[in-house]
Parts: C-alpha cells; sequence; structure tokens
C-alpha cells in the first residue's frame, strides 16, 4: 500500500480496492453534493489563534462524555453499510476504537449485528436508530441495544425520506433491481479480486446483520435496501422521540440537528445529547453546514446538554476546530470507512492514531493543554 500521510491517502487507497458502487455509496452526498463541499470548506476555514512561549509540555485531549472517558473527543460516526469495505468490517473498526479508547457507533444498517460486534471486539458499540414506520422493529432494536448494554442510543432524525443521491443511481447500488442490479454489482465486485476474497467469500454473509430477521439472511442487498428506504417515516414527530426516551435508559443522543428551535424541542423531548448534523451532506442539499449552525445552536441549549457535531472532519486540527466553536466532541464518518476499506482494523487503528496526533499538535500551537472543562 502507497503512504499514508493523511486522510486523502486513505480514500485513494479505499477507492482502489472497494467495489465502485461501495466506493460511491460511502463518498457521495446528494443532488449536486453542495451540502457535502459546505461541510468541508466551513470547517476548513474556521481560523484559530496560535499562541507562544506557552508551557505546553504536558498535552491532555481526554474528555469524559456520557459517563464515558474518551481518549480523544472523537466518535466513529455510523455509517450504512460500512462492514462491507472490510471482512466483518465493523468488527475490525470498533476493535480499532477501543483499543485507541474512543467509541464506535454502530448504524442500524450496518453489516455486522450489535450482537456480532459486541461479542467480536470485546465491549459493546454506541447504537445508531432510525425511526421506521415498522414500530415493532424500532423496539425490538431497542430491546437488544439493551440486551448487548450499548452505553448510549443516538437516534437519528434527519431522514424522513431519504435525499436523491445520484451517484448511488451512477454506479448501480440503486435504481437497477431484480437480477440486472446484482450482476451489475457483481461485475463491480469482480474487478477488485482482493476485495472479492476478503470479503466476497470469507466475509459471508453479505447481510445487513440488524435486519437479516426481517428479510432472511439469504435476500440480497437490494432488497434490504428496498425493504429500509420503504420504511422511513415521512409521519414521525417530536411524540415519537419522547416514545423512544421512555423505552431507552441510558444516554440518548438526537443526530441530525441545524435549528435552535429543534435543539430546544430535543432537549424538551428528553434528550442527554444532540448531534449537530447535515447528515454528511447526504440529505437536503444546500443545508447549512454544522460548522456555521453550531454557534446559535450552542447559544440555545449550551450548558443544558451536550451538544456534538459531525460533518467535513478530515483531521485531528478539524476535532479542534469543532471544539472551538463549542462542540464537546466530534463524529467523523468517512474517514473511518476509507481507512477500513484500505487496511481493515490496522488502517482504522492508523486513522485515529494521526487524528490523536494532530489533534495534540493543534493543542499545542494554541497553547491549549487540555480539553476539560470546555
Amino acid at each position: 500500500m502507497a503512504v499514508i500521510a493523511d486522510v486523502a491517502d486513505f480514500r485513494a487507497a479505499a477507492r482502489r480496492r472497494v467495489p465502485h458502487f461501495l466506493f460511491e455509496y460511502i463518498d457521495g452526498g446528494s443532488y449536486q453534493q453542495v451540502s457535502l463541499a459546505r461541510n468541508v470548506e466551513d470547517l476548513a476555514g474556521v481560523t484559530l489563534d496560535q499562541r507562544v512561549l506557552r508551557d505546553v509540555s504536558t498535552i491532555d485531549p481526554s474528555v469524559t462524555l456520557f459517563g464515558q472517558r474518551l481518549a480523544l473527543p472523537l466518535v466513529l460516526a455510523p455509517v450504512g453499510l460500512a462492514g462491507l469495505n472490510a471482512r466483518r468490517g465493523e468488527v475490525q473498526a470498533a476493535r480499532a476504537a477501543n483499543t485507541a479508547g474512543v467509541p464506535l457507533c454502530l448504524s442500524t444498517v450496518s453489516a455486522c449485528s450489535i450482537e456480532e460486534v459486541a461479542a467480536g471486539s470485546g465491549r459493546p458499540p454506541w447504537f445508531q436508530l432510525y425511526m421506521l414506520r415498522d414500530r415493532g422493529f424500532v423496539a425490538a432494536m431497542l430491546d437488544r441495544a439493551k440486551a448487548a448494554d450499548c452505553p448510549a442510543l443516538v437516534f437519528t432524525v434527519d431522514l424522513p425520506v431519504p435525499g436523491a443521491r445520484y451517484r448511488d443511481l451512477r454506479s448501480g447500488l440503486t435504481g437497477a433491481p431484480g437480477l440486472s442490479g446484482q450482476l451489475r454489482r457483481l461485475g463491480q465486485a469482480l474487478a477488485k479480486p482482493g476485495w472479492c476474497w476478503d470479503v466476497g467469500l470469507l466475509g459471508r454473509p453479505l447481510t445487513l446483520g440488524n435486519v437479516a430477521g426481517v428479510l432472511g439472511s439469504s435476500a440480497p442487498l437490494g432488497d434490504f435496501l428496498g425493504w429500509l428506504a420503504n420504511n422511513f417515516d415521512p409521519a414521525a414527530t417530536w411524540a415519537d422521540l419522547e416514545w423512544v426516551r421512555s423505552r431507552w435508559p441510558g444516554p440518548l443522543i438526537v443526530k441530525g440537528i441545524l435549528h435552535p428551535d429543534d435543539a430546544r424541542a430535543a432537549v424538551s423531548a428528553g434528550a442527554d445529547g444532540i448531534v449537530v448534523s447535515n447528515h454528511g451532506g447526504r440529505q437536503l442539499d444546500g443545508a447549512i453546514s454544522a460548522v456555521k449552525a453550531l454557534p446559535d445552536i450552542v447559544d440555545a441549549v449550551g450548558g443544558t446538554t451536550r451538544i456534538l457535531a459531525d460533518g467535513g472532519v478530515r483531521s485531528g486540527l478539524d476535532i479542534l476546530r469543532y471544539r472551538s466553536l463549542g462542540a464537546d466532541a466530534v463524529l467523523a464518518g468517512r474517514p473511518w470507512v476509507w481507512a477500513l476499506g484500505a487496511a481493515g482494523e490496522r488502517g482504522v487503528a492508523q486513522l485515529i492514531s494521526m487524528f490523536d496526533n494532530e489533534l495534540r499538535a493543534a493543542m499545542a500551537l494554541t497553547g491549549t493543554t487540555r480539553l476539560e472543562p470546555l
């Protein structure tokens, strides 16, 4: 593998290794990808104050979040299909995260189930959940997360309907039902023989582990994605969040907040934390970036709830940028999946170490020796 110096190198390596339809799904945004670009550009535009002649010989980037001590203010964000980028991929990523002292948040539509990740990594992950039409499925997932002792629930609220993702149509992941779609994806997979061996053959079953009980483990990927797309609930309201709160005893984090009024409503409904996020630019194209939305939300609910942010994180320096705007911690999605696709568990471990080193250097150059209290 080529020398890995930054996140862009992981992205390039993943692109060479994983099938085209899978890379496009992870990499892409909705519509013309305006919000996807804004996330990166707006975060890069945050100015930090360089300070000098301060004793920065001891740097401590750790934080305490929802009763957990994190080695740095980073959570590996929930990403659907992430585990298909390497053999039983979410298990590998969770092992790397646990070793580094940061949480992995497992997506509802992960390749590996909650139970597999908990058993395979030695520690239960955070769990991300959507509000779906099938409330029985939602209730069952809450029960499974409780039974697995997941330490936090991240409830995603910005997906009443899926955004239009043109890159997925062009790649054949969506819009190509039945045998024709399967053959198209198979052709792309066969063009990546390393992935075919590692994931396609040795990493079976290729399913969505948490959903397999609904459609059966032998259902093709297209059936899983179709079931999910048809089950997002456009009728969900704040009352449904209160229903989730009543069934979940642990920390509840609401993801997908961009407006101060929605932040206040989430706190009123019982959220212990919020994630300021535009879903990685994958939903409403043209929506404000988390970077631009964050200050007003901090003004609205800062001090009453924990505030996390995601979108555009490509380095440890970006973690400090979000912190400078008032975020307690950040979530990063695409980077860890690119690292997983490039080099499996070793890649994710290297990425987290890279973020840690970059954050420590940025803290030293701004005269910051510790991140708590905010």
